[in-house]
């Protein structure tokens, strides 16, 4: 059983600007940055990898609109140039962008950000392994896990593996999901591009051993055998 002795509930300290605020640009994503104005529109056109509303995209080349951060962790704006937005939150980019915009070009510059590649990645014993797409920015552990169809009977509850990148430095951390402690885990909601691994349980590593055509095999000399035998007593 999952969350044995749970309430089910998360802790307070996980609010959403609690999430947002542990979400951090970094180098590799790609930002899909819309500026408007109140005063002029028109004006701030020149930021926008969309120029208007009735431009022909669609989501699936939505990535392909957006300003990468490069592996200094700047984005290069037009008439603006280089800004470096690596490390910076979500709200905190937006602020510097406007302030940056404002300051340059127009004054009441309002600036949305949305990151494009906010993927995780779900391995191992799972029905649906692959590569999820956050359209929210916010999701947990058991989200994850049911985006990929749950775990399989294979599955191991006690050893559930979450791949961090944090610092440029890779971080590993384990959780049970058999035990409560789960919703207090500082890392119980996911990052971009992090990477949940679920290991096998021991009947999954032992029958990987077994040679899949052992049964095959011993069917064909058994019906060898009763097929001489018979032939045998009745010569």
């Amino acid at each position: 059983m999952y969350f044995q002795e749970s309430d089910m509930n998360p802790p307070p300290e996980y609010r959403q600007d609690d999430v947002n605020n542990k979400v951090r640009i970094m180098p590799n994503d790609n930002l899909f940055i819309k500026v408007s104005a109140s005063v002029n529109p028109g004006a701030v056109e020149i930021f926008n990898m969309i120029p208007n509303q009735s431009g022909n995209f669609s989501a699936s080349n939505l990535d392909l609109l957006g300003y990468l951060v490069d592996s200094n962790g700047n984005i290069n704006l037009p008439t603006v140039g280089e800004i470096h937005v690596a490390g910076l939150t979500k709200e905190e980019a937006i602020q510097l962008l406007q302030k940056e915009i404002s300051t340059k070009y127009v004054k009441d510059a309002i600036v949305n950000i949305r990151i494009l590649n906010y993927k995780i990645t779900v391995l191992g014993e799972v029905n649906r392994p692959g590569v999820y797409t956050v359209a929210d920015e916010r999701i947990s552990i058991p989200q994850a896990l049911a985006l990929a169809g749950d775990l399989t009977i294979y599955g191991q509850r006690h050893d559930v593996q979450l791949t961090r990148i944090e610092n440029g430095e890779k971080k590993t951390y384990y959780f049970d999901l058999t035990s409560p402690d789960i919703f207090s885990s500082p890392n119980y909601y996911l990052l971009q591009n992090d990477v949940l691994y679920v290991a096998p349980n021991g009947t999954r590593v032992r029958s990987s051993t077994f040679n899949q055509n052992i049964p095959l095999t011993i069917s064909i000399v058994t019906a060898i055998l009763t097929i001489a035998s018979f032939f045998i007593r009745y010569k």
